[in-house]
């Protein structure tokens, strides 16, 4: 009987070892956040996280999920003139908000779970590639040789080899097959065709063509290159939110 009583209480001992413990109604934090159009608050267990944890992997999501950098757009010629006249004041310019942007960026310190922190190496990534990016075009647009050493040549070699090719003929044939193509996902074909026609005989067709091989053909061949995929970019916003009990959303209507 006796051992039969021992064997019973090492039962009970397991099965309430093995309970979960309920969270700490005192350990629950508030936590305020904004989406792209709702108002939230919840709670947080803070023996689970650290508010400074919530507020890296709500910058991932919500500031350093996109663009990073303020740069403008070369689509004329006008605008193609400017950044070669002001080359270096355009380096500087985007240096500094590297510096700035990395400072934030790599000091965050996010949950320390595999979602957030693949997150995190992904957002680092993003962020150097594109401020390379964008370093060389401000470059290639006043020496396109300077792509031959583009740290994206191997995924982009046809339109870095036309760019930067001696042979202007070359170039522009890479431009009409880029136009080509690009007049086939137009609603107006003839007319992308026809805009393409006038600037082939236009005596500065050099330089149009720059403005679509480097700001286009490259630009979108190397950005999509490392702009992470995923097959449901909403999971990691539904991630976020499950970290909080008691959320409420107050949300605009669109």
């Amino acid at each position: 009987m006796k051992k039969m009583m021992i064997g019973l209480c090492s039962a009970l001992s397991v099965i309430v070892l093995g309970q979960k413990k309920p969270s700490n109604v005192s350990n629950l934090t508030p936590y305020s956040y904004q989406t792209f159009n709702c108002d939230n608050k919840g709670y947080f267990d803070a023996a689970k996280y650290e508010k400074e944890e919530i507020d890296g992997v709500n910058k991932l999501l919500y500031k350093f999920n996109g663009v990073h950098f303020d740069t403008n757009p070369i689509f004329k010629l006008s605008s193609l003139e400017e950044i070669r006249k002001n080359k270096e004041a355009h380096l500087e310019n985007l240096e500094k908000q590297y510096q700035e942007k990395k400072e934030e960026l790599y000091s965050l310190k996010v949950i320390d779970l595999p979602v957030w922190k693949n997150l995190y190496e992904n957002a680092i990534q993003t962020f150097e590639n594109e401020y390379e990016l964008n370093r060389e075009e401000i470059m290639a647009f006043s020496d396109p040789a300077t792509l031959k050493n583009s740290k994206f040549y191997n995924t982009c070699r046809e339109p870095i080899d036309a760019i930067s090719s001696p042979d202007r003929e070359k170039m522009f044939e890479a431009w009409k097959n880029f136009t080509e193509l690009k007049s086939k996902n137009n609603a107006d074909p003839k007319a992308v065709m026809a805009r393409f026609d006038l600037k082939m005989n236009d005596p500065q067709k050099e330089d149009y063509a720059l403005i679509d091989l480097i700001g286009l053909s490259f630009h979108n061949c190397a950005n999509s290159s490392f702009r992470q995929k995923r097959e449901d970019e909403g999971t990691v916003y539904k991630d976020f939110d499950k970290i909080f009990m008691k959320l409420k959303k107050n949300c605009e209507e669109l």
